[in-house]
């Protein structure tokens, strides 16, 4: 982890800033978290212990299935949307394995990442994806350990949104994007495999989640059909939500009826928001 994005972090006890002393991150009140040997910091504050996040399986799942480029659309639409000047930073709130924050970042040396993610399985995952990208460890529904107005960009993708730590951590231009599935997601998976739907209200709590501090600039659907095997759809599965309510065993079953390859619909809506001026007022 480089010392210039430990600089950007803040300290989940005191809020104030952290500097990297050798492989420690420090703060000037004497908080100390060292870095993880897999390379990530967790910045878990105490009473976010027990948590849970992603398991080992399920990044494990998500690393193989986002492999198979099956959702390169959604990363490529990010990147079309991403507007990014050459040495800027990239914050992205639930970022798993880091697999659309790196194809974000694109092929600018000098741009940098912080992925941030309850889980240190993703973490571990995300420490490796990509030198520029910084992996840390923290709870998206708390404050999250970044200065005030350090992003430029931050990516919300299937997450939690935190609107007001959102606000609070871009720069007074910055640009929020954020992926959610659309009702036609996964749609020929979802009834026969018993998978968690999405509710026809997707949309109503996407904008109360965050018209108090964004106001939404810009939508557009991406929907394309996927073409997948058999273990592309244990893997799709196995990485979602479902996965902690489904049994293996059944699962299996009931994909080993399904044609091959499946044709399985990738829906999801891409909006872009930015700051209101009350929020720039406030910050």
């Amino acid at each position: 982890m480089e010392a210039d994005l430990v600089a950007v972090l803040r300290c989940p006890v005191c809020a104030d800033g952290l500097a990297l002393d050798d492989r420690t991150a420090r703060c000037p009140r004497g908080h100390a978290f060292d870095l993880a040997k897999q390379g990530y910091l967790n910045l878990l504050p105490a009473a976010s212990n027990g948590i849970d996040g992603d398991s080992a399986a399920m990044v494990g799942a998500r690393t193989v299935f986002l492999g198979t480029g099956h959702y390169g659309p959604i990363r490529d639409a990010l990147i079309l949307n991403a507007e990014l000047g050459e040495d800027d930073l990239v914050v992205e709130v639930g970022a798993g394995t880091g697999y659309y924050l790196a194809g974000v970042l694109g092929l600018s040396p000098q741009r940098r990442g912080i992925a941030l993610d309850v889980s240190k399985y993703a973490a571990r995952r995300a420490a490796k994806v990509d030198p520029r990208i910084a992996s840390v460890v923290c709870d998206a529904w708390r404050e999250l350990p970044l200065v005030d107005g350090s992003a430029q960009l931050m990516l919300n993708v299937f997450a939690p949104r935190n609107a007001a730590e959102m606000a609070r951590v871009l720069a007074p231009t910055g640009r929020l994007l954020v992926v959610t599935p659309n009702q036609r997601h996964l749609i020929e998976l979802v009834d026969v495999l018993g998978m968690v739907s999405v509710d026809d209200e997707k949309e109503r709590r996407l904008r109360q989640s965050l018209e108090e501090e964004f106001v939404r600039t810009g939508s557009e659907v991406v929907e394309e059909t996927m073409a997948l095997d058999r273990t592309a759809v244990e893997q799709l599965v196995l990485m979602t939500p479902s996965a902690r309510h489904l049994n293996y065993r059944e699962l299996l079953q009931r994909i080993a009826v399904l044609p091959e390859p499946a044709i399985v619909t990738l829906s999801v809506t891409l909006s872009t928001w930015m700051r209101t001026s009350s929020t720039h007022q406030s910050a």
